[in-house]
């Protein structure tokens, strides 16, 4: 390892904390804030509103494979790039939006950035730059992120106060753009061999030079048992997760909680999140990630079924610890597994076809929450609903094999 010099993976794993903050807080939080302004000033409805955010997800989803492709072949170094400029022009040009289909078109748009930008292509470049202090890299970086609602909602909420919201969301686009750009185009790079280096900044020996990176193909892992079981395993956590989030809030004040109590609570589970990717980072460097997914996964169901058999104060503080550790934990669990088990030469494009699955399941998952919760009158059916699917999802996860397939170069 060089002493006199810190790894260069570093830079690009604090480079990809700034810039994945700032993402997810445009692109994804600040929508939330600018919804009852918009409905308000345009006249068009809360549905026809969320319509072009569930868009962006579904443009999102089918664009995994060709950026998890693109990212094998070339790096993300332009594909970010090119992202973090699509983005910004398209939040400027939802600031002077005035149709419904303009907005639609936009929403798209963002879609195809939104793949470009947020945390595929970031744990992409992750996945070449770090082997052993992997999951510590993906931890700098989804710390972070995980703070990107702390700091846009507020932000957000600010600005809209003081310019209204079209000037607001002018604002935001302006600073994505300002922060972004440079730092992806200036500091990314695709690999450590570029820089004369091995995976975690060792330094090859005179009779060992720099090798390309070896993985398993992108048929082969498709074609095993495994991946399809750690996708079932992971699209079934990614539902059950979906849908309690997104209905939380309406599930406590059914119970009775005030609606700023209930967002306080749901707010504290993204503090919770944070924690459970510092606990998962040093865990994952002495057990198999394999295993300690195993533990997030039954910590899901053990939060669900506390859930589900008491909303009393103490079962919902229970709830709130767990099941928030455990979604921290679960961020980092996936591409720390996929890298450990298929390498990083293909792993684009295996990435790609589970987030595939992940976003159909975690945009499905609200809807059909709702129907359950419509036609019972109560959240109990979709508590039984996750709690069901969290734990079938731990046993899927035990049916997979922990040996590693053969690696090619």
């Amino acid at each position: 390892m060089n002493k006199t010099k810190p790894y260069y993976g570093w830079y690009l794993a604090i480079t990809l904390a700034v810039t994945e903050t700032i993402s997810w807080g445009i692109i994804y939080y600040s929508f939330s804030v600018f919804l009852t302004p918009m409905e308000h000033d345009l006249g068009w409805s809360r549905a026809e509103l969320t319509g072009g955010f569930s868009l962006m997800w579904l443009v999102a989803g089918m664009m995994a494979f060709p950026v998890g492709a693109w990212i094998d072949q070339h790096g993300a170094r332009a594909l970010m790039t090119a992202g973090s400029v699509g983005a910004s022009l398209l939040v400027i040009g939802w600031s002077f939006v005035n149709t419904l289909p303009a907005l639609y078109l936009i929403w798209a748009g963002l879609g195809v950035c939104a793949a470009a930008v947020l945390y595929e292509p970031a744990f992409a470049v992750i996945a070449h730059w770090f082997d052993r202090r992997r999951s510590t890299a993906l931890a700098i970086i989804t710390f972070a992120a995980g703070l990107a609602s702390t700091i846009f909602l507020p932000l957000s909420d600010a600005l809209l106060r003081g310019f209204g919201w079209r000037t607001a969301v002018l604002l935001l686009g302006i600073f994505l753009a300002c922060m972004t750009i440079p730092l992806h185009v200036l500091v990314l790079r695709r690999r450590p061999a570029d820089l004369g280096l091995h995976t975690d900044g060792r330094l090859p020996a005179a009779d060992s030079p720099v090798t390309a990176a070896t993985g398993v193909s992108f048929r082969a892992a498709l074609s095993g048992q495994a991946f399809w079981l750690l996708t079932l395993a992971f699209g079934l956590i990614s539902l059950s997760s979906a849908a309690i989030r997104v209905h939380f809030i309406p599930f406590l004040i059914e119970t009775g909680m005030e609606s700023s109590t209930a967002a306080a609570a749901t707010g504290a589970i993204g503090i919770m999140q944070v924690i459970g990717r510092l606990i998962f980072a040093p865990l994952d460097q002495r057990f198999s990630t394999q295993a300690v997914a195993l533990g997030v996964f039954a910590l899901h169901g053990l939060a669900f079924i506390a859930l589900l058999f008491s909303q009393s104060l103490g079962a919902l503080i229970v709830f709130i610890a767990i099941f928030g550790a455990a979604q921290g934990a679960v961020t980092l669990a996936r591409p720390s597994i996929l890298a450990e088990r298929y390498g990083v030469s293909h792993y684009g494009r295996i990435s790609s076809i589970m987030a595939l699955f992940l976003t159909l399941t975690s945009t499905a998952a609200p809807l059909v929450a709702s129907l359950l919760h419509d036609g019972a009158a109560s959240y109990q059916p979709v508590l039984w609903m996750v709690a069901f699917f969290a734990v079938i999802a731990t046993g899927v996860l035990l049916l997979v094999r922990q040996e590693r397939p053969k690696r090619e170069r």
